[in-house]
């Protein structure tokens, strides 16, 4: 029996250039290659219609993103609200197969009591609420427009979230935002499914690189202040070659970057660009401030480059704190650097990296995980299918 399923994405999936379309697009492909039919529904903020995706989809259906006043609800957080489209809502109800919603930020459906039988499971990439709040707390005080809108978005998200627990089956990304969506939340139907990724092997090298470098979407916040706090704690204090990719860098990153000579910004570079960036470094340096559920920039890291420095946010409850050099201050930052930067990358820690990684290689295992939950036998109880998240 042929299965047929929806997936809504909160971004066209294609090019995979950053870790926000790393699990949708994977999660299109694995499905196809299992025989799923898929039939993809994505948000088009500015990519355009992607050839590419047809290969994977029964059919591929674009839908324009909302903005400005249209977006504003006293109940319904700015993300979602922005994607609130009827044409979307009409062609899910031309059938009855399963759907899922990859984000908080496409469950505007769930609102709608047409969907009340309607099998829904939607993907948590993070626990949004949470993740607006350290967004408002680590905005600067120069950017208060910012700091009020990510503080109120986070008091509707916290309130929606709620509001939505027991409309669909939740798949955490990490077992703690499990117990958070349980516990907080008062989700019943909410199971651990770690992240599709695209990796295949280690394709780390041995040797020395010759620059560390910090990559991420730098049209997020969170990002943009990351790499303005390497430029300005870190490598104003030693001189060693810093790169900084990303998608679309603001005007007020390129100045930071202006005012440090040994530092360059490199602006929305290819898949391939960045994984030869990624493989060529000495050292990814990659803090946080904001804790995820898990960081695709992160293992992007890990499975492609040499030696990985991060603090303590970037690696909570990940598992991977033992696959990098953890700073708790500045000063250790600076210190691992430099100890770090003439430190030829060996065989034995390239061992090590294998060993830690090697739970991550099961895209396979995931799938058929996936299709377990969402084709399980009618009536089964959701809460506690799926088993655990390994990493």
């Amino acid at each position: 029996m042929e299965k047929h399923l929806h997936i809504v994405s909160s971004d066209v999936p294609y090019p995979v250039d950053y870790g926000g379309v790393i699990d949708v697009f994977c999660t299109v492909k694995a499905l196809h290659e299992a025989g799923v039919k898929v039939q993809l529904h994505c948000f088009d903020d500015g990519k355009g219609q992607q050839p590419e995706l047809d290969q994977y989809c029964e059919a591929v259906h674009y839908y324009q993103r909302l903005s400005g006043h249209k977006c504003i609800s006293p109940k319904l957080p700015y993300i979602v609200a922005s994607r609130s489209c009827n044409q979307l809502r009409e062609k899910l109800l031309q059938d009855n197969h399963p759907i899922l919603l990859q984000g908080i930020q496409c469950t505007y459906l769930l609102n709608d009591d047409r969907f009340d039988d309607r099998q829904i499971f939607v993907r948590l990439m993070n626990v949004e609420h949470e993740y607006y709040e350290q967004l408002c707390k680590t905005t600067t005080v120069l950017q208060p427009l910012k700091k009020i809108y990510y503080h109120h978005e986070s008091r509707l998200l916290k309130n929606y979230e709620k509001n939505i627990a027991d409309k669909a089956i939740f798949l955490a990304l990490s077992e703690k935002d499990v117990a958070i969506y349980r516990q907080k939340l008062h989700a019943r139907n909410v199971v651990c499914l770690p992240p599709m990724l695209p990796f295949t092997s280690i394709e780390a090298e041995t040797g020395i690189g010759c620059f560390c470098l910090y990559h991420g979407n730098l049209s997020v916040e969170e990002n943009e202040e990351a790499a303005i706090w390497l430029l300005n704690n870190i490598f104003n204090k030693i001189d060693v070659p810093f790169i900084i990719a990303g998608k679309h860098p603001s005007p007020r990153l390129q100045r930071e970057v202006d005012l440090h000579g040994h530092a360059c910004l490199i602006a929305n570079p290819s898949a391939k660009e960045m994984r030869d960036l990624i493989r060529k470094a000495q050292i990814n340096v990659l803090p946080s401030f904001c804790r995820k559920s898990r960081s695709v920039k992160l293992l992007n890291a890990l499975f492609g480059g040499r030696h990985c420095v991060v603090n303590p946010t970037m690696v909570s409850s990940s598992g991977l704190d033992t696959a990098c050099h953890v700073a708790t201050t500045p000063e250790a930052f600076q210190s691992i650097i430099i100890q770090l930067y003439h430190q030829p990358f060996d065989e034995h820690e390239l061992k090590l990296r294998q060993e830690i990684l090697h739970p991550f290689l099961n895209q396979g295992q995931l799938t058929r995980q996936l299709m377990g939950i969402i084709w399980q036998k009618e009536g089964e109880d959701h809460s506690c299918c799926g088993g655990g998240c390994h990493s």
